[in-house]
């Protein structure tokens, strides 16, 4: 029975958010926190992905110096391969991890072939195949994130069902920052206050810098308004954030918002950006898309395929599963030929 008196926010240290979408992230935060169960966190760039793992562990008693994490998309595959599951002179993260979390930060740039290894890890520990390993390997906590829609890879065969369903235990969503303008101002409240010290201060924020701040549609999410927070606070010469120290693309300079997008970093979002781009500046009703849009990424394959093989053709076309002659007639199409001293035809290059 209520008592009359509105019921309390729920806060987790460090994360900002009031509202109900962040509310509800608390919660399944502190349940996550409490088990040992596989935790998939999903978000657009920029949401708090990390910050949001590193409190659960805080939350689930943990020693605080255990949490472990590595970005899957910033190492090529052995040297991933290398970190997770170690090698003869020394053992990898996994292996290292006991009592700890472990944090796979954008798990979707993993290859096939290392999912599959991650894959047999996991189940190891859920079929404890002997005392020992399991005593080890059941004290490890991952918790996985991911840019994209994990289940669209999967249905795209990008990403192994089975793998899916083993990380997917408790889902958490980060709503993007669009989708929760109540908490920007708390937000903005909270930079500054990070940002302020006796020497300089900045504690007010002008109506309409707000407003605009509530409008602005944050493709960069938190990180994005971060930044700008911190360039303002840079350039304030009073305790006020006014409107002109904010950007133009805040401000509601349409095409500045327009071009003022956060730079994707996994395939599939480049791959969109390109495209949508490109069909957005062409003229209604304009036909030849397709050798508008395909050209410059055929061209771009070429130049760096010729440089990563040295200019030598066949090691270029066997790499990119063609013949040699067709490799020829597409670099003399895009005028490849003239600016690659070792470009011969086929019969040329065979006499080599």
């Amino acid at each position: 029975m209520s008592n009359g008196r509105p019921k309390s926010k729920d806060t987790i240290e460090n994360i900002i958010g009031s509202s109900p979408t962040m509310q509800h992230v608390f919660m399944l935060a502190r349940r996550a926190a409490a088990c040992s169960s596989n935790i998939l966190l999903q978000g657009e760039t920029g949401t708090g992905k990390q910050l949001l793992a590193q409190s659960i562990h805080r939350l689930s008693g943990k020693n605080p110096d255990s949490f472990r994490q590595i970005n899957c998309a910033a190492f090529d595959d052995p040297t991933l391969e290398e970190s997770l599951f170690g090698c003869s002179e020394r053992p990898g993260l996994i292996q290292q991890s006991s009592g700890a979390t472990l944090f796979l930060d954008e798990i979707n740039s993993v290859s096939m072939r290392l999912q599959v290894k991650l894959l047999e890890c996991i189940e190891v520990r859920m079929r404890k195949q002997s005392e020992a390993d399991f005593e080890h390997r059941s004290k490890l906590r991952l918790i996985a994130s991911t840019n994209c829609e994990l289940a669209k890879e999967v249905a795209d065969s990008r990403f192994r069902e089975d793998l899916y369903w083993r990380l997917n235990v408790l889902p958490i969503a980060l709503p993007p920052l669009r989708r929760r303008k109540e908490d920007v101002e708390e937000l903005v409240r909270h930079f500054l206050g990070l940002l302020s010290s006796e020497a300089k201060t900045v504690d007010k924020i002008h109506p309409d810098s707000l407003a605009a701040l509530k409008s602005y549609q944050w493709p960069g999410n938190i990180r994005e308004l971060q930044n700008y927070i911190e360039r303002a606070f840079v350039l304030a010469d009073s305790q006020e954030l006014t409107p002109d120290l904010l950007p133009t693309s805040v401000m509601g300079d349409r095409q500045a918002a327009e071009e003022a997008v956060f730079r994707p970093t996994d395939e599939k979002s480049l791959v969109h950006e390109f495209v949508y781009n490109r069909l957005r500046k062409a003229p209604e009703n304009e036909g030849g898309l397709h050798k508008q849009i395909v050209e410059p990424i055929e061209k771009e394959l070429l130049v760096q395929i010729l440089d990563m093989c040295k200019n030598v053709q066949k090691k270029a076309a066997d790499r990119l599963g063609i013949n040699r002659n067709t490799l020829y007639k597409k670099m003399k199409e895009y005028g490849l030929e003239k600016s690659n001293s070792k470009a011969l035809p086929d019969e040329e290059e065979d006499n080599q």
